[in-house]
């Protein structure tokens, strides 16, 4: 299949294909990985190919693109889709900004800093395809956000001179190397680490090198713990009060209005990422009462959320989710992979507790809504929003379509 060409293309009609569904074997509730992040922002994944793999290795039968800022890889992940047997969505993620809440210190779903807001986009159009307005607004947040990350290059580079450590980054070589269009904090921290194991062949040479370049504190992570090595280097260096932090300018985050518009814009389905607890049973200021979060995502005419259940207690997210449900949002679960730990494909909550039934039935039904979504815009119809809102009466319907979807996906490969 071209996957220039949406991976519905050769889809029947609605009514034929819902006749067709309704005449199959139902079979069980797929495993799910509703959010994974690929090298077009940062992932655990060296490629989307090993995405897919791991996938398959572990039985799951439906995987979602999310990057950051970007649709650039679309094409590729429906293509290994196909090939793969897998069934895909099309997502995208945003870092907000809610001007009113940060100078009220209220924190929304960063747990660090008030008012930044990370919010997605499910479902929308493949090939991407949105208005040229949006397409420079994307292009602008990419040459801001990979500004930071060059300025980043420079404040480590001559921190590493001041401190005598004979190691230089090229940032244009690094971003080559390591990064697709988006250049993150991520891939700078890889590059220490990478540098850093060329610099010196002994554990413990790696580990001075790094307490030197740590400023005299010592490493906590095992020195062959790789994904652990670089979230210590990026909290040591790149982050607050690191040698080498640049604090991000205003330029690079959109309004959440904006944020949706564009999302609509592209097709897709607006989605608040929930943090939920995130250690200690501790909650931010803007997800502490679930029933106010509910009517304020109601206002802004938001009525997806999705969660990372690894950081979440079982208890926690089962009250949390079923609530929201009754409540007719659609709902999905996925496991980013946006950190250098390659950790499970199949989601589980925190502390590795499997989800129940019911969960893996939610997470099901709100990624039908989405494949009945994509769908109906691949088609030229009407999705699951009608001018910019959803069609929570009719959720239901979209479930069912969803699933004769995904069922037909396998069919027509």
């Amino acid at each position: 299949m071209n996957t220039n060409k949406s991976i519905f293309a050769n889809f029947p009609e609605m009514p034929e294909l819902l006749e067709w569904y309704n005449n199959q074997p139902k079979n069980d509730v797929p495993d799910i990985n509703g959010h994974i992040h690929t090298p077009h922002s940062f992932s655990a994944f060296s490629e989307i190919k090993q995405a897919f793999e791991l996938a398959k290795n572990e039985g799951v039968s439906v995987l979602v693109i999310n990057d950051f800022y970007t649709t650039d890889g679309y094409n590729e992940f429906a293509e290994l889709a196909i090939e793969n047997k897998v069934f895909p969505l099309f997502n995208i993620e945003f870092m907000g900004l809610q001007n009113d809440l940060q100078k009220a210190g209220i924190r929304v779903n960063d747990p660090s800093n008030p008012g930044r807001t990370y919010f997605s986009g499910k479902g929308l159009r493949q090939p991407a395809k949105m208005s040229e307005a949006s397409q420079q607004i994307i292009s602008n947040l990419q040459k801001e956000s990979n500004h930071q990350t060059f300025e980043m290059v420079k404040k480590l580079n001559a921190f590493f001179v001041e401190i005598g450590v004979d190691i230089q980054f090229d940032a244009e070589e690094v971003q080559t190397r390591l990064a697709k269009n988006l250049f993150r904090e991520r891939h700078i921290a890889q590059a220490i680490r990478i540098a850093v194991f060329e610099k010196d062949a002994t554990d413990l040479g790696r580990a001075k090198l790094l307490n030197t370049i740590f400023s005299g504190k010592e490493i906590k992570s095992a020195i062959d713990d790789v994904a652990g090595l670089e979230n210590e280097i990026r909290g040591n260096l790149l982050k607050t009060g690191g040698a080498a932090f640049v604090p991000e300018d205003p330029k690079a985050f959109l309004s959440l209005e904006e944020i949706i518009e564009l999302i609509v814009d592209a097709g897709g389905i607006p989605c608040y990422p929930v943090l939920l607890d995130f250690g200690d049973g501790n909650f931010t200021d803007y997800e502490a009462d679930k029933e106010k979060l509910l009517q304020t995502l109601k206002s802004k005419n938001i009525f997806s959320i999705e969660l990372i259940p690894g950081r979440n207690k079982f208890e926690i997210l089962k009250d949390f989710v079923t609530y929201f449900n009754n409540n007719g949002f659609v709902i999905t679960f996925g496991t980013e992979h946006n950190t250098p730990k390659l950790d499970p494909m199949k989601i589980s909550c925190g502390g590795g507790v499997d989800l129940d039934d019911e969960l893996k039935q939610i997470n099901y039904e709100g990624v039908a809504v989405i494949a009945a979504h994509q769908y109906l815009i691949a088609k030229g119809e009407e999705g699951y929003l009608k001018n910019g809102i959803a069609k929570t009466d009719d959720k239901e319907f979209y479930i069912d379509l969803g699933k004769a979807v995904i069922a037909r996906f396998y069919t027509v490969l």
